[in-house]
């Protein structure tokens, strides 16, 4: 979503802080002006760039889908209340769950209405306080517990619910501690909804399988499979701004069966053999961007992985001991950091 093209017709705040033992909900709409609806535009934006964001659906015993089906504009603020409250009925019986405010918007966006639901978890940070005392003052240092999550900051749980058709769902959620076992509580709990893997989590399956896999069939020290690996992967992103699954299974594997059916095997566990996973933000990919090597001489090299086979640049070199060389060659200018 593009922010300036986001309309925020209504927006409330409710208080979720678990310490004080029962929620403060507001019974009036926040009065926003031009910063306060940038706030929320900003924080809107980032999540839907955001490759931790999952699709998800309504399971049909949704009690959130049920109020979602009643929803009108009239009321917005009774709806509101009413989220918050279960929201905050779980979070009081679960205290790994962290305090938060609950920002919850209609808007419009792409001719969509569209309800956010975004959980705005507390941060802490130091602040002064001044304390007059019989003409003289005092200025100290206090610890505030209770701040949100600035513009530059990401939400790292929110939902933003489309209210026509299916009640389709974009998540971003976390997990944490819930009867002693690591939950997504927002959809198991709380949204009771189902849904795929963010590209972030794909990404991460299809690259821990191929590191599996050449640790498996390499020796862990082998620097050009890795390179090579990192190579092919990087290509894919800079040519096409995605990865096929596929592709990655033929250009990585296809000359040793077994490696290919390993690959197969832990894919399809996922099933997300004919994938094809597109990040959206820059940052998910940079690690792709160069290869980091380290000699047991203690020398650290980084090379751009567009630079990798580029035998005019950098040469590695097999020496006849077993040794390897790195050459690094038509250097004009040099820094140092």
């Amino acid at each position: 979503m593009n922010r300036d093209d986001i309309i925020i017709k209504k927006a409330i705040i409710h208080i979720l802080d678990s310490s004080v033992g029962m929620p403060v909900l507001s019974d009036r709409e926040l009065d926003c002006g031009p910063d306060l609806y940038d706030f929320f535009k900003v924080h809107l934006e980032k999540i839907t760039e955001s490759d931790d964001l999952k699709k998800c659906c309504f399971n049909e015993d949704s009690e959130i889908l049920d109020e979602l089906r009643q929803f009108e504009a009239e009321q917005f603020i009774s709806t509101s209340q009413k989220l918050a409250a279960f929201l905050y009925g779980i979070m009081n019986s679960n205290i790994a769950i962290p305090a938060a405010d609950l920002a919850v918007l209609l808007f419009r966006y792409d001719e969509q209405d569209y309800l956010g639901l975004l959980k705005m978890n507390y941060k802490s940070s130091y602040t002064h306080l001044t304390v007059s005392d019989l003409g003289e003052n005092t200025n100290n240092i206090i610890k505030q517990k209770a701040l949100l999550p600035s513009e530059g900051q990401k939400l790292s749980e929110a939902a933003l619910i489309c209210l026509s058709g299916d009640f389709d769902i974009m998540l971003l959620e976390r997990k944490y501690e819930v009867n002693g076992v690591k939950t997504n509580y927002l959809s198991e709990l709380y949204l009771k909804c189902h849904g795929q893997l963010s590209q972030k989590a794909r990404l991460n399956i299809v690259t821990k399988a191929v590191d599996q896999i050449n640790q498996k069939y390499f020796d862990e020290e082998n620097v050009q499979r890795t390179m090579e690996t990192k190579k092919v992967l990087y290509d894919a992103f800079e040519e096409d701004g995605s990865l096929n699954v596929e592709e990655v299974k033929t250009k990585l594997f296809s000359e040793n069966e077994d490696m290919a059916r390993d690959f197969e095997e832990k894919i399809e566990k996922y099933h997300m053999a004919d994938d094809v996973i597109r990040p959206v933000n820059k940052q998910t990919i940079r690690k792709f961007e160069r290869q980091f090597i380290k000699t047991d001489t203690g020398i650290e090299i980084s090379i751009p992985m567009d630079q990798y086979d580029n035998q005019d640049v950098v040469e590695f070199i097999t020496n006849a001991d077993g040794s390897i060389s790195v050459l690094i060659k038509n250097i004009s200018h040099m820094t140092s950091k």
